[in-house]
């Protein structure tokens, strides 16, 4: 059970989407796993086959639990579905001796099938006496339970805790640990975005409609070049110490319908062209609120981006997503009097803002920082 954000304990698996004897590649989707930001797609990180499966769907486990068993092989070794599958038992119900990966005593054991039925009529699971296989909910109970609250309406159910407050409960624990553990400082600066407006507005001209760019991905790929200049923020802690990554991958906060916030990453970031970038962006925000992420897009960036600016904000000093070292933060483009050639002039600007750790970095290498993703703004046909 992979770890897939700063303060994620355990999750539940909802689904396998590859069986034993399975060719498996680099990338493949494995499995699905709910966790607080939602359903996450889990990701396969070395060739080979599923060998064996540990935990069956419906199990919540702690991070670091065994899932599954697969038997590395080179690509060449694996080019279908291996011949000889290991024998059924493999895929027994879980009450097998593998009590590090099984479910805490305080945890619900429901189906999927009951789980997505409790959502729907509004039941809290803990509440439900569950008479399938070691006391496991299935959805008859749910649909039980529901009855038994519809013939008694004088007593008011209890409001479960949905996702929306689990959600915000995590991103409180997180942030909470960001601030307690990291020695954060913060800068800000204002940079000039008309040549970066103007020559946007030129460019889209050129582009059809469905490929038109957002100013959002010129400060993101801004960001991506700038940390050549300062490649510190490009980090993660891990060990007690910071690891400069060699690729950037950043990620960008996306509030969720539902509420609650994710920040998955737009994987090589620096060298995608803004059109990539924008194509990326828009699938990265349909999938996040969609529920189909995948586990690689939380747990790799190496420096996150949020923007307020579409809620009016004009400042947004971050708080650092763990194990990264930096946040950088966007406000809205606004308007002011800004001093050209001597001239006052009306400019569009924005409020770029740092918020890093003092660990990792200091003042003046981050004024570097911001100072060329202003250098690169005024040159934006060069992003």
């Amino acid at each position: 059970m992979p770890i897939l954000t700063a303060d994620m304990s355990a999750g539940t698996l909802v689904e396998w989407r590859k069986q034993p004897g399975d060719a498996l590649t680099r990338g493949d989707t494995i499995a699905v796993v709910e966790t607080d930001k939602g359903l996450i797609d889990i990701e396969v990180f070395t060739p080979g086959v599923l060998e064996k499966i540990i935990v069956q769907p419906g199990a919540t486990v702690p991070t670091g639990a065994v899932l599954a068993i697969v038997r590395e092989t080179t690509p060449a070794a694996a080019p279908g579905r291996a011949a000889a599958p290991p024998p059924a038992p493999v895929v027994a119900p879980v009450r097998r001796a593998v009590t590090p990966a099984a479910a805490p005593s305080d945890r619900v054991r429901i189906s999927p099938l009951a789980r997505k039925r409790a959502i729907e009529l509004g039941i809290d699971p803990g509440s439900v006496r569950g008479t399938g296989p070691g006391g496991s909910i299935r959805r008859e109970d749910v649909e039980q339970a529901a009855a038994a609250r519809a013939v008694a309406p004088a007593e008011k159910p209890r409001a479960p805790l949905d996702r929306q407050a689990r959600a915000r409960q995590a991103i409180g624990a997180a942030m909470a640990r960001s601030k307690r553990e990291i020695p954060h400082y913060y800068l800000a600066t204002t940079i000039d975005m008309h040549r970066a407006m103007t020559w946007l507005a030129e460019e889209n001209l050129k582009r059809p409609v469905p490929d038109r760019l957002l100013y959002g991905v010129l400060l993101i790929k801004a960001v991506a070049l700038a940390l050549r200049d300062v490649p510190e923020l490009n980090a993660v802690w891990r060990g007690g110490e910071p690891v400069r990554s060699e690729a950037v991958h950043v990620g960008v906060a996306i509030s969720l319908r539902g509420g609650g916030l994710v920040a998955p990453a737009l994987h090589d970031t620096a060298g995608k062209s803004l059109g990539d970038l924008m194509r990326g962006f828009r699938d990265l925000v349909q999938r996040a609120r969609s529920g189909g992420l995948r586990s690689s897009e939380l747990s790799d960036p190496t420096i996150t981006v949020t923007s307020l600016g579409e809620q009016g904000v004009e400042s947004a000093f971050g708080i650092i997503f763990p194990p990264q070292v930096a946040i950088v933060g966007f406000g809205k483009i606004v308007e002011r009097p800004w001093v050209v050639d001597g001239q006052v002039v009306a400019r569009p600007v924005v409020t770029a803002t740092l918020s890093a750790d003092h660990r990792v970095s200091d003042g003046h290498r981050g004024g570097l920082f911001l100072a060329a993703v202003d250098r690169l703004l005024q040159e934006p046909g060069r992003l």
